[in-house]
């Protein structure tokens, strides 16, 4: 992948590429997680003013977003972090987290957190943000203690 062919830009939720994206990754999450358990957001509850919301593309095709969810001035969260099946494997996900947690200093976030899945589906995504410095925690914000989650965390100083 060229790097100068890759942009990673905030995005209006409105190209349906994005939309596809979304639906796809509420899907998964729905065939691999109890209704109860979903956390997913769909596309016009990320439209919220708290939420800033990021497509990757590769010349021109959308391969994948990520988004930033204000809890506090310091305390922000990832929600619906996604790469397309078909790329997978290809370093989509490693820039979108490097990406979104550069956005994350730059607004001052002193705390990034996550939820995820608890069930195998979900280890490549725990093993990517493990790998970045993430650890687990218990449930943040509005989250409440459920098996079929994991919490994470990145603490960050200034």
């Amino acid at each position: 992948m060229k790097k100068s062919d890759i942009l990673i830009e905030e995005d209006d939720l409105t190209d349906g590429q994005i939309v596809s994206i979304l639906e796809e990754h509420l899907k998964d999450m729905f065939a691999n997680s109890p209704a109860e358990s979903v956390h997913a957001l769909d596309t016009q509850a990320l439209k919220q003013p708290n939420i800033t919301f990021y497509s990757f593309k590769y010349s021109g095709k959308t391969l994948g977003c990520v988004a930033i969810k204000t809890h506090s001035e310091t305390v922000a969260e990832i929600k619906s972090m996604r790469t397309i099946n078909e790329a997978r494997g290809q370093g989509v996900a490693t820039r979108l987290l490097n990406y979104v947690m550069n956005q994350a200093t730059i607004k001052g976030y002193t705390s990034l957190h996550l939820e995820t899945g608890s069930m195998a589906f979900f280890k490549p995504a725990r093993d990517l943000y493990l790998r970045h410095g993430f650890t687990e925690c218990g449930p943040f914000a509005d989250y409440q203690s459920d098996p079929n989650s994991i919490f994470m965390t990145h603490k960050r100083s200034h």
